[in-house]
């Protein structure tokens, strides 16, 4: 059991530039995006590759005589250095890992690739960055190297998510992150009699339930959430964009209206998300902030445990029943539930979500493009390299089936027992991801300002929907907007 508290930092930092909370704006995810990602360097030194018996699945002993020089590989995560590392561990192939802080890679992997630079050899993506690199010709044709062979061993949503507007499979990520919601069980029997999943999952069966379940938990001297943003991987299950016309849903406006309220009716911890006191709350009682305190004040720094716990010394205190995260969640709550150990368990939410997930291709721009698929392959479609993952991750959940299979009976303690491996398999199946657009992060990022806005008071919620429309129209004059 090798991994850092830093990974689940780092995934949460990914996170932080996609998701968009119930009108948060990402203000209070920067520092811990920053915290997190650093531009590191993993230059390992060449060894000699154990024997293996080469498989459809396993990299080939002699895979170093495929290409001259290291493999470079440039990443947004830091779990592609214990690939890196042990991929030449057992090839003997010189791997070169480079962790590139998320605000910035994007635009260094244009600039090296338009560039004409042949490397990196290895580059990835998260979903929202996924469609325009795919069209920039950032990624490889990975059929040409037979990938669509492995296509029924591969959760679908994965799949589809690694494949270009015309179907050629580019990348493939070795996780899949279905979203749940992550919930204390000895609360659950205290207040709702039961804390089975799938009655807990009735809790937050809808939007209107959730309210409902949040003012049952706030007269029983709890809070629902942390934040106000752990609704934000279950904001709506349709395309923000059909056929070129904006898409409204009623969907989005009943989320709307559950953040308003949640807000209103101060029905949260006010802990805002990755700050010290939403950490806090995971391990059990955490001081009781305010609409006005919920970003610190000038004694109250929300981003520092020291000067957090002595300026709110004698507040009121809650513990907090839920978290909305994603799959990858179970390692950030497994560093910091504390004493809380074992008391969790986790649950489906109002619709299916997902968030994140590091995909994996190799550089359209390439010299060691055959060693560099033996890599993405190593990663994503090698079962021993997948139940190693188990292993050392201490929980993050793979996306190659037959691991996910060979794994539906574990359970995991921190979730008294729960055999998490089936749940997330079984959530995944419900993710449509013809409904991801590339427009999705600039017009939820517009849609949350709007409800800010409307939550503090700023503006009405006419007003603030008439900005919306007009955010959307300004920065994408091909979307029809309809009012």
């Amino acid at each position: 059991m090798k991994l850092k508290k830093v990974m689940a930092l780092t995934l949460a930092g990914v996170m932080a530039l996609s998701a968009v909370g119930c009108g948060n704006t990402g203000s209070e995810t920067a520092d811990s995006a920053a915290a997190a990602k650093t531009e590191t360097k993993a230059d390992s030194t060449t060894q000699v590759a154990t024997e293996a018996t080469p498989t459809a699945q396993t990299a080939p002993t002699d895979i170093k005589a495929l290409n001259d020089g290291k493999l470079v590989i440039w990443t947004l995560a830091n779990d592609l250095i214990s690939f890196g590392e042990r991929f030449q561990e057992q090839t003997g192939v010189e791997v070169e890992t480079v962790v590139i802080e998320p605000a910035n890679y994007p635009t260094k992997v244009q600039t090296a690739l338009l560039g004409g630079e042949t490397e990196p050899d290895i580059i990835v993506g998260e979903p929202q960055m996924l469609e325009d690199f795919y069209d920039a010709g950032f990624f490889e044709d990975l059929n040409q190297f037979g990938a669509q062979d492995y296509a029924d061993q591969i959760v679908d949503y994965v799949w589809d998510v690694g494949q270009d507007a015309d179907g050629i499979q580019r990348a493939i990520s070795y996780q899949i992150t279905p979203a749940g919601f992550y919930y204390r069980r000895d609360i659950a029997k205290e207040v709702f009699g039961t804390d089975d999943p799938t009655e807990v999952g009735k809790l937050f069966a809808d939007y209107t339930t959730i309210l409902e379940t949040a003012q049952t938990l706030k007269d029983a001297g709890y809070r629902i959430f942390a934040s106000d943003a752990e609704t934000q991987y279950f904001s709506g299950d349709s395309a923000w964009v059909v056929d070129g016309v904006l898409n409204v849903a009623q969907a989005r406006y009943d989320y709307m209206d559950l953040c308003i309220e949640l807000y209103k009716q101060d029905l949260t911890a006010y802990a805002s998300q990755w700050a010290t006191p939403w950490y806090m709350a995971m391990a059990g009682e955490v001081p009781l902030l305010t609409a006005e305190t919920q970003w610190g004040t000038d004694d109250m720094n929300i981003w520092d445990a020291e000067s957090f716990n002595a300026a709110t010394e004698g507040y009121e205190t809650t513990q907090v029943f839920a978290y909305g995260l994603p799959a990858w969640g179970v390692l950030t709550m497994r560093d910091n539930v504390g004493e809380t150990s074992g008391s969790w368990g986790v649950c489906a939410g109002p619709a299916y979500g997902f968030g994140g997930g590091t995909y994996i291709g190799v550089s359209s721009q390439s010299e060691r493009k055959e060693t560099a698929w033996e890599f993405v392959k190593f990663c994503t479609l090698n079962e021993e390299t997948a139940n190693w993952w188990i292993e050392f991750s201490e929980g993050d959940t793979v996306s190659l089936i037959p691991a996910l299979e060979a794994h539906k009976d574990d359970a995991n303690e921190v979730y008294g027992g729960q055999k998490l491996y089936a749940f997330w398999l079984e959530q995944a199946k419900g993710i449509d991801y013809s409904k991801v657009t590339r427009y999705d992060k600039a017009i939820g990022d517009a849609w949350g300002n709007a409800i800010s806005a409307i939550k503090t008071g700023e503006k009405t919620k006419e007003e603030a929907v008439a900005e919306f429309y007009d955010v959307v129209e300004s920065t994408y004059p091909e979307i029809t907007v309809n009012r």
